[in-house]
């Protein structure tokens, strides 16, 4: 069925009925807003973000239901980087005429599959009719105890530098999307953590919890990238050992099978969403991570190990 013959309405109700009722006491889809009851000693958290068909991902080569899961994960992942929980999303789509009724109800159960993981239902959002390709924009909202997110300005010299996880894997992984190479095992699953990118929420609120871990963002822009953001608001610098930067194993096969540098689509790829912060040594996470520098009192990175520089992605 074209979503066109199900109407506003009738797409609205569709998607409520496949994401299951509000938890208990908030106000969900079906009113002009949601409402949501206020806990005493917590503050809330609030992200959006937009994903765009031809600028974020293609439609012809992702299934709907991944795109239904990296829609949230994406934004799941920024309440990760403050170290709070997610409590409910706000979806809105601009859907192009003709787009079929499977490929909606697709794209909702992979929505849902990661709103269940991390635990915070879809709450509203619009509908709208857009001239040429699919537009997607996420709202979250999540909670943490009143001081306790974590600021890309708390870094302090002396710190570690780390991530919760190999460096990437999704840039690998849009490199076998776009120049069109076999999909084995090995770059199948470099697809894989493009299009699924697993939320780091339990690792964030670990990390948040943890005495001496200071400053924390997620990796959305490459940490070539990303960590400029945490060095610019903490006014500090960074050197980096290039030869830590943890590589999985199917990126190395991948990378030396076509001549792709793997340390800087690792460093410059983006879309990991695992989790960089900073955190005084003799710190102990309950989360596995890899250390991979250190905070300086300089002004930029220095890449120990390399003899240039690198940048991440650049929205504009």
């Amino acid at each position: 069925m074209d979503i066109k013959e199900l109407g506003e309405f009738g797409l609205i109700e569709r998607i409520r009925d496949a994401m299951g009722p509000a938890p208990e006491g908030v106000l969900g889809i079906g009113d002009d807003c949601a409402i949501l009851p206020q806990r005493e000693g917590m503050e809330t958290l609030v992200t959006t973000d937009m994903l765009v068909e031809g600028t974020h991902f293609l439609r012809e080569d992702i299934p709907a239901h991944r795109l239904g899961w990296k829609s949230a994960a994406v934004n799941f992942s920024d309440i990760a980087a403050m170290g709070g929980r997610p409590t409910g999303s706000f979806l809105s789509l601009g859907l192009p005429r003709g787009l079929d009724s499977e490929w909606m109800d697709a794209f909702v159960a992979g929505y849902r599959e990661c709103s269940d993981y991390c635990g915070a239902p879809l709450l509203g959002g619009d509908t709208t009719t857009s001239p040429s390709g699919i537009c997607i924009n996420v709202t979250v909202l999540g909670e943490c105890r009143r001081g306790c997110s974590r600021l890309r300005s708390s870094a302090v010299p002396g710190d570690l530098v780390c991530v919760t996880g190999p460096l990437g894997d999704s840039g690998g992984g849009l490199q076998v999307i776009l120049k069109g190479v076999e999909r084995d095992a090995a770059a199948g699953a470099l697809v894989e953590r493009h299009y699924r990118p697993v939320p780091r929420v339990r690792e964030g609120q670990a990390l948040a919890a943890t005495e001496g871990v200071h400053a924390m963002m997620d990796i959305s822009d490459g940490i070539a990238s990303d960590l400029r953001h945490i060095l610019k608001a903490s006014k500090a610098g960074a050197e980096i050992s290039t030869k830590d930067i943890p590589l999985s194993e199917e990126m190395r096969l991948v990378c030396a099978r076509h001549g792709w540098d793997a340390l800087e689509l690792a460093l410059t790829g983006g879309e990991d969403y695992e989790l960089l912060f900073t955190m005084a040594p003799g710190s102990e996470p309950p989360v596995p991570y890899y250390v991979i520098g250190r905070i300086t009192d300089g002004q930029d990175i220095v890449w120990l190990g390399a003899d240039r520089d690198y940048l991440g992605y650049r929205h504009f």
